[in-house]
This record gives structure tokens, C-alpha cells and sequence, in this order.
């Protein structure tokens, strides 16, 4: 059983969040005592910067972003059935696997519940953040496809 279960969410792709919610529910109604702790990691480069596509102007307002990936990860939660009481919510600003590792020993996870795109060339290549979770992670890590 499991009391502490993290659920990374990415917050630009709800549909790709539907295929963890039957497994999430799951894990966490299986004792009363389970916290599901959502977190959404917010790049520290806006997308295009990482492509090396980078533009002039103004940065954004951080605090604005925030506020908004919270409101869409609030909205994503809702999809799940799962007490109010015993959910966290988490945002963080870096890189997705790392951030996600920080917190699974932060919040002492038992279970990491996370969504993977199946395999191409480009993360046969660079990896992907599910496999570096698998990889470095201290706690059981359920990878959904």
C-alpha cells in the first residue's frame, strides 16, 4: 500500500494526463491514508528558447505563469476522483525530471504514477524524462502508456 504517490502532470497536454487517472484512483483508494501529490514543472526557457529559436521582447511575469499552471493543474485534478483532503498540489520551475526526483524524496513517494509517450527515434536518441525517472528514482515507478 502506499501513502505518498506523485503524479507528475503535463499541464500542455491533458489528454495525455487521461491515461494515469484509472491507475492514480486506484493506488490511492486502495488505503484511506494515500496523498496524491500533483506537480506541473513550469521550463525555466520558454519552448522556443530550447530550439535555439530565440526572440526579443519581454520576459514574462513569472508569478503570472504560475498562477496559471496552477488553475490548469487544478483543472486537470478535478478529472480525478480522489478526496480534496487528501490531494497536494505542486508547481515547479527547471528541468522535468529532475524537479519531479526532487520532490519524490522531498514528500518521501512511494509510488511515482506517470504517462509515456511511446518510444520514437528522438527519445531512442536523447532519452526521455519517463526513463530518467525509472532510472533515478528511490521509490516504485508506474509508467502508463
Amino acid at each position: 500500500m502506499y501513502h505518498s504517490i506523485l503524479v507528475p502532470i503535463d499541464i500542455s497536454d491533458p489528454e495525455f494526463t487521461q491515461q494515469v487517472i484509472a491507475h492514480v484512483e486506484t493506488q490511492s483508494n486502495l488505503t484511506d491514508v494515500a496523498h496524491v501529490h500533483f506537480l506541473t514543472v513550469i521550463p525555466t526557457f520558454p519552448y522556443y528558447a530550447s530550439l535555439g529559436l530565440a526572440y526579443a521582447g519581454e520576459a514574462p511575469d513569472q508569478e503570472q505563469i504560475k498562477n496559471e499552471a496552477l488553475a490548469k493543474l487544478s483543472e486537470i485534478i478535478d478529472k480525478f476522483n480522489i478526496p480534496k483532503d487528501r490531494i497536494k498540489k505542486h508547481i515547479a520551475s527547471g528541468s522535468p525530471k529532475d524537479e519531479i526526483l526532487r520532490l519524490a524524496n522531498d514528500i518521501k513517494a512511494d509510488l511515482i504514477v506517470i504517462a509515456s509517450h511511446q518510444p520514437g527515434i528522438m527519445t531512442y536518441l536523447l532519452g526521455s524524462n519517463a526513463a530518467a525517472i525509472v532510472r533515478h528514482a528511490e521509490c516504485s515507478v508506474l509508467v502508463v502508456r
